[in-house]
């Protein structure tokens, strides 16, 4: 009986092992790709490195008096570069595409007039809307510009972003040049009556999260993963956090959103996905979960107990608990079968 036991035990592992061996094996088993990065990035011509400093502002408008300040651009390259600035729109499109809003500075509505009451200063001392500038290596100039707001400006939050961007002339051909713009987020202030208000939904925790890498190939990893909406439906830019809790279930945490990540501007007429993941996520093991979202005055929050574990464990684990089922199965029928002989 032990023979044909131990006989029928190696062949469901050397089973389970093969089918392991024929799945994609997801997460910490495959070699992690590199996720493409996005995001604000500095503009960088061949030899030079362009920055700006501060990278927003907050701005009480009146129509009174012109608003005016400046800010500084760094280039941290050896050569001179030459740049224009200008002034875009700051808000969100709604892509029919994936039913998600994506940031994008073409899109004019209520929120973005500020961009018409904005002008850069030339180097002549003049007020206007798209002057050019050099900047020699390893130096910094200030540029300064002015919003006047009209007396029949809309109440609420006015959104645009001053955009610093490299011109080609300079380039000779040789290296690798990339036209990427820093930008000065400006958050208008306009007086009035203000409405800040704001819809949370789509809580959700998970233990899988899909990446695609540079070169298409999606990925899937077990990483403890969080998700919401935050929907502005005001007319004032409010904070919203989210912060992801992972601890043991005898007590204990492993990881929590980092204070500097957990929160995000959300602007009128947009809607913005958070998301967090605790990346150093171990292979198995028991972990309870919870996911909070702050918006707006309202807070949302959902836990779960969530089991990470690998897909050649659990076939593994199911093919050893069918052949402990069927062992037993087998002995008890031996059993009965022994009792009849004995009761003749």
């Amino acid at each position: 009986m032990s023979k044909q036991f131990l006989r029928l035990a190696y062949t469901c592992i050397a089973l389970a092992t093969c089918c392991a061996g024929m799945l994609d094996v997801p997460s910490t088993y495959a070699e992690e790709a590199t996720p493409s990065i996005q995001g604000e990035q500095k503009i960088i011509l061949y030899g030079s490195d362009i920055s700006i400093s501060p990278i927003s502002e907050i701005v009480q408008l009146s129509s009174e008096t012109p608003y005016e300040s400046t800010f500084t651009v760094t280039n941290d390259g050896d050569d001179s570069v030459n740049f224009e600035v200008f002034v875009a729109p700051y808000s969100y499109i709604h892509s029919e595409e994936n039913d998600s809003y994506v940031l994008g500075f073409t899109n004019e509505n209520t929120y973005t007039q500020i961009t018409r009451w904005t002008r850069i200063k030339d180097a002549n001392g003049n007020y206007v809307k798209n002057p050019h500038f050099t900047i020699n290596g390893h130096d910094k100039m200030d540029i300064s510009y002015r919003i006047t707001a009209p007396e029949n400006m809309p109440a609420g939050g006015q959104y645009a972003v001053i955009f610093v961007h490299s011109t080609a002339d300079q380039w000779t051909g040789e290296g690798i040049m990339t036209e990427t713009s820093p930008g000065l987020i400006i958050y208008g202030r306009t007086g009035g009556e203000t409405t800040i208000s704001g819809e949370i939904s789509d809580l959700n925790l998970s233990q899988n999260i899909t990446k695609e890498s540079g070169d298409g190939k999606q990925t899937t990893y077990g990483h403890i993963n969080a998700s919401a909406k935050i929907k502005n439906t005001g007319n004032i830019d409010f904070n919203a956090t989210a912060i992801l809790k992972v601890e043991s279930v005898f007590g204990g945490g492993y990881y929590q959103t980092p204070e500097n990540e957990a929160r995000i501007s959300v602007i009128p007429e947009s809607e913005i996905v958070l998301s967090d993941e605790w990346e150093d996520t171990p292979i198995f093991g028991l972990y309870k979960a919870t996911w909070t979202v702050t918006a707006a005055g309202e807070t949302q929050t959902i836990d779960q107990m969530i089991f990470i574990n690998p897909v050649p464990f659990i076939i593994i684990s199911i093919i050893l608990l069918t052949i402990i089922i069927v062992w037993i199965t087998i002995m008890l029928r031996k059993r009965k079968e022994r009792r009849a002989r004995l009761a003749v």
